[in-house]
């Protein structure tokens, strides 16, 4: 399944169900928001959903940074990390949230 993230600002941002799912746990919407076969994002609620991405992504390039460095420690092989970071597949969707929010449109999607 593929969310697709649609606005009037923008064009449309497509993402594989998994990656959708855990960008919109992290802008606040729960589970069942985010299994949904469609949403909104107002343009109210972008500002937050930027700043929780961003936050996310920080976190998640800390966790990466102290596990080599944990690694290095032990004199362990460095841990295999995802091929694609949270940062990566996020951009395109902050990109639209700060255009939206810019441009005060809702951002809708659907699967």
């Amino acid at each position: 399944m593929l969310y697709k993230f649609k606005s009037k600002t923008t064009g449309t941002v497509i993402m594989l169900q998994p990656n959708g799912q855990r960008v919109l746990e992290i802008i606040g919407k729960d589970r069942t928001d985010a299994a949904a076969a469609q949403g909104i994002v107002l343009s109210e609620q972008m500002p937050a959903a930027i700043v929780a991405l961003e936050d996310a992504i920080m976190q998640e390039e800390a966790q990466h940074k102290a596990a080599k460095a944990q690694a290095r420690e032990q004199d362990d092989a460095p841990p295999r990390l995802e091929a694609v970071s949270l940062r990566q597949r996020a951009t395109p969707f902050i990109e639209m949230l700060r255009r939206c929010a810019k441009d005060k449109t809702d951002i809708v999607w659907g699967a």
